[in-house]
């Protein structure tokens, strides 16, 4: 048995030695690129595949007369075994992605593999201005862009959206890692809701992008880039199981958008209508008047910014406008609100608001209006009442006849003393000292109870009592600020309790 283990042992290690000393190194390099039409403003993807030992590449800082603008770098070891006979490669891959102008040649390069020169082959490439790099139907994947319209005004909005197709029963390893496209002369605001569906035999993921031209100028949408790892089926271990990723890359096509100059100046592009309400015209003093504002309609409103309010004597809240924009029968749509405040202890007038908006379809101005409004403060009751008191002298009338002569009644009070046990006196003695430590305690006993007020219910109870203490209309535009969202406004909570027990008690 101990023959039989060391025999076995030998042979093990023999097999090892037979790994480290067969290996081969065939050395080997050849050039690809991810296409050799490309539509001008896209990147090609050039990469240099080494077998062999270790590889030294050129350092490649331009690919002939064309910009590199990225570079990376992998490599691998695989086994193999033939005719009894194990082989490593070791296999390094070099990826260049390089921006051609025109119609060009990659040159050949010298790749050094265990001291050893290798060079690769030339490849031709062609540069045209239009899409002639459409997807194969027998594609893997592919990335395809288009926009709304091809031609917009300076502030007008449109949508593009970049289609990602990946055909079914394709098994990912990794991730897909996407690179959206890139927007120069345009605000652009990714659509969250995003829309998937099949198409024949293509899974489709929709990315949209609201664009939104700010310079006039023929514009150019760069093109969207995407990576797919795929199984390596060509790599395995010594067991035949596969390992590894491939990864497979594409890009977009470009889109030339014309961007032309406004005719008429106006502050909205589109087809809107606006909607104001107000929930009073007669208030009391310093309670707030609520304005609110709502813009709905085709276009974006995204940039809108509504004209503030300025008014002598009156206190104006407002809160963030809130804007959602949807996109419904492939088309832009706009909801723009936002809410005012205002707190006066006199009448007033809140003035007039107008804009103007350019329509799309007749290219006509027309005026976007919130009407002025007129706000009466109602009189304080009590005052009015006070002051409607007929004017005395302080002399108080009665029906009751006054004595002549005041007589002073003496009531003697008689005490009837008996004998106390004394055990009675020590009970006595204990009662009153536990409530003399009872008194003592009870004051932080209630103020550990007492929470502090919270400044929505804080804010409830001093609005009643905002005229009778300047102080306390001050406390109450704070905390009106600060119900508003603005949080620069800071409020001591010693005071505002205090304030609140004096209102209260």
């Amino acid at each position: 048995m101990q023959n039989l283990g060391s025999n076995s042992v030998q042979n093990l290690l023999f097999i090892i030695f037979s790994l480290l000393v067969t290996f081969v190194h065939a050395g080997s390099v050849k050039a690809t690129v991810n296409t050799v039409e490309v539509v001008k403003g896209n990147p090609v993807q050039l990469r240099i595949k080494a077998v062999g030992g270790s590889a030294a590449f050129p350092k490649i800082l331009m690919v002939a007369d064309a910009i590199v603008t990225g570079r990376s770098t992998s490599s691998s070891q695989n086994y193999t075994m033939s005719n009894g006979t194990f082989k490593s490669e070791k296999i390094t891959t070099q990826t260049i992605q390089f921006l051609p102008e025109h119609n060009m040649t990659i040159p050949s390069y010298t790749v050094n593999i265990g001291g050893a020169e290798y060079k690769t082959d030339p490849i031709a490439i062609t540069v045209v201005k239009e899409d002639n790099t459409s997807v194969q139907k027998n594609s893997i994947f592919s990335l395809q862009m288009k926009a709304e319209k091809t031609r917009v005004i300076v502030g007008e909005s449109f949508m593009v959206t970049v289609y990602f197709s990946l055909q079914n029963g394709v098994r990912l390893s990794q991730e897909v890692q996407y690179t959206p496209p890139t927007f120069p002369g345009f605000s652009a605001t990714a659509v969250n809701e995003q829309n998937a569906y099949n198409k024949g035999n293509y899974q489709v993921q929709e990315i949209r992008y609201i664009l939104t031209a700010q310079e006039e100028g023929n514009m150019t949408i760069r093109p969207s880039h995407a990576k797919v790892g795929l199984v390596d089926r060509s790599r395995r271990d010594i067991f035949g199981m596969t390992f590894g990723t491939k990864w497979v890359q594409t890009v977009s096509n470009s889109l030339e958008i014309e961007v032309l100059p406004q005719e008429k100046e106006s502050d909205l592009l589109g087809d809107f209508r606006v909607d104001a309400s107000i929930d009073a015209q007669e208030v009391k003093a310093n309670k707030p008047v609520n304005l609110t504002v709502k813009i709905e309609g085709k276009g974006n409103l995204e940039n809108f910014e509504f004209p503030k309010y300025e008014i002598d004597g009156v206190t104006v809240y407002s809160d963030e406008a809130k804007v959602e924009i949807k996109v419904m029968n492939g088309e832009l749509h706009s909801t723009y609100s936002k809410s005012f405040a205002f707190i006066s202890g006199e009448d007033f007038t809140i003035p007039a608001r107008s804009f103007s908006m350019l329509t799309l379809a007749d290219h006509e101005i027309k005026a976007l209006k919130v009407n002025a409004y007129d706000i009466s403060i109602k009189a304080d009751r009590s005052i009015s009442a006070g002051s409607s008191k007929p004017h005395t002298t302080g002399v108080v009338q009665t029906n009751m006849s006054q004595a002549s002569e005041l007589k002073e009644v003496i009531v003697e009070k008689q005490v009837e003393v008996k004998s106390v046990a004394w055990w009675m006196l020590a009970a006595a003695f204990a009662l009153g000292a536990l409530f003399m430590v009872a008194f003592r305690w009870l004051p932080k006993l209630k103020n550990r109870s007492v929470s502090p007020y919270k400044e929505s219910e804080a804010l409830k109870i001093l609005y009643a009592h905002m005229s009778e203490d300047a102080e306390i209309e001050a406390m109450v535009r704070k905390l009106y600020a600060r119900k508003n969202g603005d949080k620069s406004v800071q409020i001591d909570k010693k005071v505002l309790r205090e304030m609140v027990e004096k209102v209260t008690n």
